[in-house]
């Protein structure tokens, strides 16, 4: 993406930070910020960042950095309007805002540290201003999707291809190194998050991590990955069956859970609550006595992070819009044998969904 396009962007937020009486915003969240600069796309943990972003709603713009990272920024950002600091960061941003004079500052609580506001808030007119940048990624613009596609096709490919590594004898851990090597070869910058290889009962943890448990003969093994290709991510879930007994437990597990899946994904349009779409899926295993074994949302919003808005879940407020692209990934899942988690990634349409 050019410059022209994040400039863009940040146009399309000033009258939201105008609307929540704000006359800047510190952008402290990693993906928030590279969506609107194109800087950095990761901070290495919370407690280091490669910088932040002033977005006026008047204009102009900060791009605010250490000296590590300051070559990167002249490449991209006007040098006039690079700020670089050194020592305590938020020292240095709060008198730099100060000489700015700009009012009112919203920042973004879910990624600020409690010692960075400590050391930031004294002196300045602060407000949080969670969400704002969010409510723009929520909508993907058409050259985003075509980057979600192809990270989704190279999912659909390694789904293809494993089944060649799924035998009896091998480790979790030995099948989720071969995923990484075949994203990493076939295209990928690097894994979307870290993989989930669960063999046998370990199908029955949603977010379980491969060790050394050994893939049996005839056993259940539930497989969630995802790649980045060009900055956006992948995440599909299949489960599969190694061996060829399937028992019929498994099969009328997978049948409920795809079932439950198509019937949320033939309701689902534009306008349509996503709290809806949640509860379709569940009434599906409500029907079949089996809903205590749901135990997490239908899905959630995917692009530059794997998880972010909007959430598909019984607590949200949120609605389809054309443009959203989300996971819809049912699962039911028994400690004593295992489980199955179906899941694809779709776009929002004018008049439905579509499958990635």
């Amino acid at each position: 993406m050019n410059a022209d396009r994040y400039a863009e962007r940040r146009e399309r937020l000033r009258p939201l930070l105008r609307k929540n009486g704000l006359d800047a915003l510190l952008v402290s969240l990693d993906a928030n910020r590279y969506y609107l600069s194109g800087f950095e796309l990761h901070d290495a943990q919370i407690n280091e960042s490669c910088g932040r972003l002033l977005i006026t709603a008047d204009g102009p713009d900060w791009l605010c950095t250490d000296p590590r990272f300051e070559e990167t920024a002249r490449r991209l950002w006007d040098r006039e309007y690079i700020f670089i600091y050194s020592g305590n960061a938020a020292e240095r941003l709060r008198d730099f805002i100060k000489s700015r004079s700009l009012g009112v500052v919203g920042f973004e609580p879910s990624c600020v540290t409690m010692s960075f506001y400590e050391s930031f808030s004294e002196g300045l007119t602060l407000k949080k201003a969670g969400g704002l940048v969010e409510e723009l990624r929520v909508i993907k613009e058409p050259e985003e999707i075509g980057r979600l596609e192809r990270a989704c096709a190279l999912n659909h490919k390694l789904m293809e291809w494993l089944p060649q590594v799924l035998h009896p004898g091998r480790t979790e851990a030995q099948v989720a190194w071969d995923i990484e090597k075949f994203f990493r070869e076939n295209g990928a910058s690097e894994l979307a998050f870290p993989s989930i290889v669960a063999a046998g009962p370990n199908a029955a943890m949603c977010h379980a991590i491969p060790d050394e448990t050994v893939l049996r003969e005839n056993c259940p093994v539930l497989i969630d990955v995802g790649c980045r290709v060009d900055d956006y991510c992948s995440d599909q879930t299949r489960t599969f069956w190694v061996g060829d007994r399937p028992t019929d437990e498994f099969l009328h597990t997978r049948d409920m859970v795809q079932h439950a899946q198509q019937v949320a994904l033939d309701m689902m349009r534009p306008g349509m609550p996503l709290a809806d779409a949640h509860n379709i899926a569940l009434a599906v295993f409500e029907r079949h006595g089996v809903a205590a074994s749901f135990n997490h949302s239908l899905g959630h919003g995917i692009g530059l992070q794997t998880h972010e808005a909007p959430a598909v879940n019984p607590r949200t407020d949120a609605r389809l819009t054309p443009g959203m692209v989300v996971t819809v990934e049912p699962g039911l899942y028994f400690p004593l044998w295992g489980g199955v988690r179906w899941e694809y990634m779709v776009l929002c349409t004018e008049d439905g969904v579509r499958v990635l």
